[in-house]
Parts: structure tokens; sequence; C-alpha cells
């Protein structure tokens, strides 16, 4: 399968890929789109930017436009064919943006109900007569329970970045959506981890799936150039300045490990005369739309986050990743760095490395890497002790001259 047109997809959607100027599929799509296209159950997992939306978005479009093609176009209102569950609404519209690319031809609808709207507007979206649902699992049950969408025609439901679905009562949802649909339905999930959530999601639906795994699968892409930066005795910032001012093509995001390092971070920035936004978790969620908004138009090239921005967002023009803080996890190094070298394009990640990052480091490199300990003045017992006594005698001539004063004046 060395092109999209070998696996039979119908014209008007190979004439949408020539468009966008995609031409050679990558490896998770040449491995699991003929399986969907086959109505096969896949669990595919694959590192960030190899382009998994794609890879279940064209057999959907290809199966919903076929059966248009066949009079047997969707009839009832609020009734989809297809539910793409997310894990938040961010990601969401990114998904939905790939799917209005497509949907110019085929003529195909889709709707959003996601976490985060408003419910009044999630009823609105999901009234009428439409084929693709996209949805955060917790406002899809609210609807189902509500009666507002009718679950009996769904043929496909995939999970898609499924190890970010990380709330507590997620598999009870997921259960709640899988039993509201025809016994025949088909399932897929996609992640760039195997994560705990994501192994109680294959063991609980996915027992009768193809699991396809690419060979880069926990690992980061062949086109992104690593640096490691160290940081010694906590000094960070200018280390971190001296990369700024090392230009690159595209935007920067510069990841914390808190919001209240985020904040900070972005204030000693915006104190420096340089030009930054913020996103992250427990911020108005308008501001923080509107942030990532002028990032991705390029009307601000710094942004700076928590792990937030490195779950699944997609953002064209970024060229480099700096970790201002490492994570501690593996996974979500990936997923920050992941948020460039995107779609076979070349990116830089850097990282400022303390003596407590060594573990991740390793990890990273696939070797020991022993991160140098910073050089401290050795304690000298002797020199310590005589600058003791030498204090100590101070102290006992003050305290003499003074009692010597009050002596003198009782005299007088």
């Amino acid at each position: 399968m060395n092109s999209f047109s070998d696996f039979g997809l119908l014209s008007s959607i190979l004439d949408t890929l020539k468009e966008k100027k995609i031409f050679k599929p990558t490896e998770i799509q040449k491995n699991a789109i003929p399986l969907l296209m086959s109505n096969q159950s896949v669990v595919g997992v694959s590192e960030t930017g190899s382009g998994k939306t794609l890879t279940y978005a064209l057999p959907i479009l290809h199966l919903l436009k076929t059966l248009e093609n066949n009079k047997e176009a969707v009839f009832y209102d609020s009734t989809p064919r297809s539910i793409i569950l997310v894990p938040n609404r961010d990601l969401g519209e990114q998904v939905a943006k790939v799917f209005k690319e497509f949907t110019h031809k085929t003529r195909l609808r889709v709707r959003a109900a996601l976490g985060g709207m408003d419910m009044a507007q999630a009823r609105r979206n999901v009234a009428g007569q439409f084929e693709v649902l996209l949805a955060t699992p917790g406002r899809l049950v609210q609807l189902i329970l509500n009666d507002h969408i009718k679950m009996d025609d769904v043929r496909t439901i995939i999970f898609d970045e499924a190890d970010q679905m990380l709330d507590d009562g997620f598999l009870t949802d997921c259960r709640n959506i899988f039993e509201a649909c025809p016994e025949d339905v088909q399932l897929a999930l996609f992640s760039a981890t195997v994560s705990a959530h994501v192994e109680a999601l294959m063991n609980t639906f996915f027992s009768k799936a193809e699991i396809i795994k690419s060979s880069n699968s926990g690992k980061t892409v062949k086109t992104l150039v690593t640096q490691n930066r160290l940081v010694i005795d906590g000094k960070r910032w200018p280390v971190f300045e001296s990369i700024l001012k090392q230009r690159v093509a595209g935007g920067t995001i510069v990841f914390t490990n808190t919001r209240e390092q985020c904040d900070k971070l972005a204030a000693e920035l915006v104190a420096k005369g340089y030009a930054c936004a913020v996103y992250r978790g427990e911020m108005d969620k308008t501001e923080r739309r509107g942030n990532l908004r002028k990032f991705r138009k390029g009307e601000i090239d710094l942004l700076v986050s928590t792990d937030l921005a490195a779950r699944g967002l997609d953002v064209d023009h970024v060229g480099r990743v700096i970790n201002f803080h490492l994570p501690q996890q593996m996974e979500n190094y990936l997923h920050r760095v992941g948020r460039t070298a995107r779609a076979g394009r070349s990116g830089l990640v850097i990282n400022l490395v303390t003596e407590r990052d060594e573990r991740l480091i390793s990890k990273v490199e696939g070797k020991k890497i022993e991160v140098p300990r910073p050089v401290r003045a050795k304690k000298n017992p002797e020199t310590d002790k005589k600058a003791t006594f030498g204090k100590a005698q101070e102290k006992t001539f003050a305290r003499a001259k003074s009692a010597s004063k009050k002596a003198f004046k009782r005299k007088k």
C-alpha cells in the first residue's frame, strides 16, 4: 500500500487528498486503514504526529458516503452513524477541522457535543440529520440519558487519544455508550502510548481487536533533533534566554510541570520584553482558546504551557519545543515532544537538564547518561572552627565593652 488509491477509497476522498498534497500513507495508515475498511475492530498505537486522525477519518468517510450512494442515507433526526470520542473540547475541534476538509466534496455532516460546551448548544448541534458526531464521553452520556440522541444506527465508535481520557468515571461512561449501540458496532482505539486507562479499555472492549503498533511507538520520531542543556544550581533563566536568542522557523512551545511554574515563567518573559501566551488548565476557557488561536495564526511565537498542550494538540508551525522543566514520566515526555516534527516534518526539542532528570534522559537517549553534579566548595572543619571561635570572641568582647561603659557611668 504505497498510495491512498491502493485502499479503494472513493474518488471524492482521493481528490481532496491530492488537493491537500497528501500522497503517501504513513505506517499506521498502511496497516490500519485496510482493516477498518473491512469492518474489523482495531487498536492502533503510534507516535504523535503519525497521522492517526486521518487513519480512521478516511474509512469512516468512505463507509458513510458509500451508504448514501447506495440510497441508504441518514433518514432520522439525531441519529449519527459514526461517533468519535475525544478527551476534551480542544481536541474535538481539532478533529472536526480534519473531517470538514473532506466534507466539501462528500457533503457529509459533522456535529459536535463536547465538554465545556453549553448543554443547550450541544442539544442544538445534535438536532436534525447528520452522519458524524464528535463527543466527549461524559457529554454524550448526558445526551443519551436525556433522549436527545439515538444510538441505534451507530456503525462505528472511535476512541481517539484514549490515553488522555483520565477521568475516573470514563470507563463507566464508555460502557454506557457501548451498551446503547447495536451489538455489531465496529470499534477502534488510537493512542500514542499504552497507559493504565488504555489497557482497561482494551481489556474491556477490544479483546477481539487487531492490535497494531508502529515501529516508532514509544519513541521519538526520526526527524526530531534533541539537545540537552545542563542547568547548574537551579539557574535556568540564563540557559533559557540563550536558547530563545537562537531563532527557529515556526513557533516555540515551552513546557513547565505546574500551573504556578507556567504563570511565573510567563510573567518573567513579559518582564524581560518577550511576547508570549499562556495555555494551561484552571484558566478562563475563552482566554485559553484565544491564546491558542493567536499562536496558531503566528501572532505570538511563544506559548508557555503545562502538559495540557502536550496531549493531542496539533499546530502546524511548531518548530521547537523547550522543556523548561522536564516531566518525571516518559509518557508525558513523548507527548510533549510530539508537538513538533509532525507528519514527517523536522523539529527541535531542547531539554533543560538537572541532576534530578538523569533517569528520564537515560530513557530518552536509550543508554545510561550521567548528568554532571554541580561542584560545591568543600567544608574545612579547622577553618570553620576558627571562624566560629572568632565570632564568639567578638560577641564576648562586645558584651564586656558594654558592661565596662555601664560601670564607668555608675562611678561618675
